[in-house]
């Protein structure tokens, strides 16, 4: 599958909740750069991140637009990030389901046909600044 085809794919395993299937998009050794966290490698702890994610929010991406090199080895996504804030993160404002509204975008690097990089960055004083109020 091409590049565009391949991240369209992986949010719309994303929105549908199916994290399993966006694994399978992922190159054994993909390196997850988060936003204000630290680089997690490897499938085993995106895994953990997405199950982690789940317990605590529940998000749906809008207005994606997916953007790809010339030889399909990067790519990039803008997007609407529509959440609520179900259980209280560690390190954040307590959870009382509240909603946020957020754009965000992503970077990705593709290897042998995978995901091998995964990117994320928003707004985190922003999304601060909705939840609490």
């Amino acid at each position: 599958m091409d590049t565009k085809t391949l991240i369209q794919t992986y949010f719309q395993a994303f929105n549908e909740g199916r994290t399993d299937d966006m694994l399978d998009l992922l190159h054994d050794q993909v390196e997850h750069h988060v936003n204000e966290g630290e680089i997690r490698r490897g499938k085993a702890l995106f895994a953990e991140f997405n199950a982690h994610m789940t317990d605590c929010y529940r998000e749906k991406l809008t207005d994606l637009v997916v953007f790809a090199d010339d030889s399909g080895d990067r790519a990039a996504a803008e997007f609407t990030v529509n959440g609520t804030y179900l259980k209280t993160d560690e390190g954040l404002p307590p959870a009382q389901g509240q909603t946020y509204c957020l754009p965000a975008g992503t970077f990705f690097t593709i290897r042998d046909g995978k995901i091998a990089r995964v990117t994320t960055y928003y707004n985190l004083a922003e999304w601060n600044r909705q939840v609490i109020g």
